[in-house]
């Protein structure tokens, strides 16, 4: 096997041109196979993530915000937005036959201007009655035992950089950060969360500050948007169709209408890089397959001389499967690598450029996955060597040595 590995190697040098197609041929295969496996992986722990984040039955907003896709944006790409309905729409939801719970939601988006340390999506959220938020940061907030938001305290999602002093200001208003939120792979990461009194008492300082955008609006008396958990044994679809019809200009869709568009784009993007592997996986095996039998022939005489002096046909083999295995091995990795350099760190902008979840893998399974990448290269390498050797294992040298005479 030394023999076959030190003569593999020298080969290789003396064709460097040949050697170096083939091994960026090798590279491409890796690298499809390995970026399209993380961001496949990624969009689907992204989605699980976001539907496990969402986690009411129904969700109920102003009939203006769904005709611009709003909410979906705030929420998977994280862009700063706001919406708002009277807040008596709440209360008639509340006394609705069929709902458990109804948890309102204020949207607000910071500046960019020195009277904000950060521009972000601002949210509020009703601890008292809230069933998302509180169980989500149970593990990071720690200060009492009910997971109640005290005015002027905030938490962040994983994607905001929290200071020294664990400090933001929003609108003049200086807010305490008391917990970082678990990553999740959408724009629920960029957001910052206070309670209803802490984010009303923002618009306020906002409007005081000049930002007329906020004029018409009584923070007092406005949200924006209503999570409904629906009591056990009520058919979700029902209280869905009551509430759009008995409450004004609302309108109410269930979770997982949302959930299954989003599993949709996910769907079409994952059949599109699988498509995409699949196609250079094919292409890719031809093109060695070609190259293999060219090489081959190429080095007929090479062979029979090798034989001459006493080499045989399994040595001959061996040769021909080292060279491939090397071949394909540095390819293979130099294709994870790339993954490496350039899928990875760039996690937030392939989720923005996809518009939907996208939350990557821990390392070990990212590790997991580039190995499983330079493997598969190496053997679709290894498939055309190994047809090729097990032709020479056959006898097959003299009739080649014969054909190329």
């Amino acid at each position: 096997m030394k023999f076959e590995r030190m003569l593999s190697v020298k080969n290789l040098k003396r064709r460097p041109v040949r050697t170096a197609a083939l091994i960026f041929l090798a590279a491409a295969l890796s690298f499809s196979m390995s970026a399209g496996a993380v961001v496949i992986t990624s969009l689907r722990r992204g989605l699980a993530s976001y539907e496990s984040r969402l986690g009411a039955d129904v969700v109920v907003i102003p009939n203006q915000a769904r005709s611009h896709g709003t909410l979906e944006a705030i929420l998977l790409q994280g862009i700063p937005g706001y919406f708002y309905m009277d807040s008596s729409c709440l209360e008639k939801i509340r006394n609705m036959d069929g709902v458990e719970t109804a948890s309102p939601r204020f949207f607000l988006a910071s500046a960019s201007a020195g009277c904000c340390s950060v521009p972000v999506q601002l949210t509020g959220f009703e601890p008292e009655t809230d069933f998302l938020i509180r169980p989500w940061i149970r593990e990071n907030y720690k200060k009492n035992n009910n997971n109640i938001i005290n005015d002027g305290e905030v938490i962040v999602g994983s994607g905001i950089t929290v200071p020294k002093n664990k400090k933001l200001v929003f609108y003049n208003t200086e807010c305490e950060i008391v917990a970082r939120l678990d990553k999740t792979g959408t724009g629920l990461d960029y957001a910052v969360y206070a309670n209803m009194n802490t984010i009303r008492n923002m618009m306020k300082n906002a409007r005081a500050l000049g930002f007329h955008a906020f004029d018409n609006v009584n923070a007092d008396q406005s949200v924006s948007s209503v999570l409904v958990r629906v009591k056990d044994g009520y058919n979700i679809e029902s209280v869905t169709d009551d509430i759009n019809l008995h409450v004004r200009r609302v309108e109410a869709t269930r979770s997982k209408n949302m959930i299954a568009g989003i599993a949709g784009g996910l769907s079409g993007v994952s059949r599109v890089i699988g498509i995409l592997i699949g196609a250079i996986w094919i292409l890719s095996i031809g093109i060695l397959a070609a190259a293999s039998g060219m090489i081959v022939r190429e080095r007929t005489r090479e062979f029979g001389v090798l034989r001459v002096i006493g080499a045989s046909s399994g040595m001959i083999a061996g040769l021909i499967l080292t060279e491939s295995a090397l071949i394909n091995f540095i390819g293979g990795a130099l294709g994870v690598l790339i993954t490496a350099l350039c899928v990875t760190p760039f996690s937030t902008l392939i989720r923005e450029s996809l518009a939907l979840p996208y939350l990557m893998p821990g390392t070990v399974w990212i590790l997991i996955l580039l190995m499983i990448s330079i493997l598969l290269t190496v053997i679709a390498g290894a498939l055309p060597a190994a047809f090729f050797a097990l032709k020479l294992n056959r006898g097959e040298t003299a009739l080649l040595l014969r054909e190329n005479a």
